[in-house]
């Protein structure tokens, strides 16, 4: 049986780093336009009669951020990683509001829509800091990889090119928690948690700012259920999750539930930073009182939420 889209639902839609940038563009404004329109139009259907919260992916803009600082670091001082996020949460979030807002007038659709600089709680002793696995930035051929290691910590990228690593700590709440859920409830659009959030930790009793990446699927889940939201949907690059992804016996999965989740995750089915923290997103999420959690591509997000077409995780 279908899901109506008319039943209110209050959802959590993670936008990933591909619906505002994809691999091998560069990051110009005319392309972010492009882009973000593209994917306010394909999400504006559920946004109609739902509640729903917008996170983002900041891995590429990130990355341009800091080989702008890296590049005039000899005229103009240089921004720690946390600052960087914050000016990614606000770029990236004020073309989302303004293209989602144009998408919504051209439907007729009265929403307001208000983004949000949002700050995540981590804790400064997070083994992350020692092993940095998040992706940032631009792909790099393995020739350029091998001059950039001098200066940075580069892996390969689930076999899609080499990028920068830097620590992602696990994200355990989110502070502006209250502030979002009001809005939500008074049926406003809200742009949150851009880019996971800006990670900040607890020190007698003070916030510090720490440097680091916070992944984006994995604080759109404590967001979500913190507001008891019953849906995660989380947009990718790929219509479906896939077993021996990338291999010429990959399979499709159309449906699976924590437990399988779970045993697919042992197996080492998915890659770290890439599908890896969207699938421990989900069982968390799960487990955690929300109903069900959608993985698909930005392309086919009304058909998904119908449960027609992508991934469909329940508990």
């Amino acid at each position: 049986m279908k899901e109506s889209l008319d039943t209110r639902m209050k959802i959590v839609i993670a936008l990933g780093g591909n619906a505002i940038l994809k691999k091998g563009e560069k990051q110009t404004y005319s392309t972010l336009i492009k882009n973000i329109k593209r994917t306010c139009k394909n999400i504006v259907p559920i946004i109609r009669n739902n509640k729903v919260v917008a996170t983002f992916g900041n891995g590429p803009e990130i990355g341009y951020l800091l080989l702008q600082n890296e590049i005039a670091k000899q005229e103009i001082p240089q921004m720690p990683l946390d600052v960087l996020g914050a000016e990614s949460q606000a770029l990236i979030g004020y073309l989302f509001e303004e293209q989602l807002l144009n998408e919504l007038r051209k439907n007729k659709i009265k929403r307001i829509v208000s983004t949000l600089i949002t700050q995540v709680l981590v804790d400064k002793n997070d083994k992350a800091f020692k092993n940095p696995t998040k992706p940032i930035g631009p792909f790099y051929t393995k020739e350029q990889a091998e001059k950039l290691k001098k200066k940075f910590k580069i892996k390969e990228d689930s076999g899609r090119g080499y990028r920068r690593v830097v620590p992602s700590p696990m994200p355990l709440k989110v502070l502006e928690k209250e502030v979002i859920d009001e809005l939500v409830n008074k049926k406003i659009i809200v742009i949150a948690a851009g880019g996971g959030g800006i990670p900040v930790y607890l020190k007698n009793n003070e916030l510090i700012g720490v440097e680091a990446v916070i992944d984006k699927d994995l604080a759109s889940q404590v967001l979500a259920n913190s507001i008891k939201a019953e849906v995660l949907l989380i947009l990718t690059g790929i219509d479906y999750v896939y077993l021996n992804f990338g291999k010429k016996d990959q399979t499709r999965i159309i449906k699976m539930n924590v437990k399988q989740a779970e045993e697919y995750l042992r197996e080492n089915q998915f890659a770290e930073g890439s599908m890896k923290p969207k699938i421990e997103a989900a069982i968390r999420f799960l487990k955690k009182g929300g109903k069900k959690v959608i993985i698909t591509n930005p392309e086919s997000v009304v058909k998904d939420l119908n449960n027609t077409n992508g991934t469909l995780i329940v508990r």
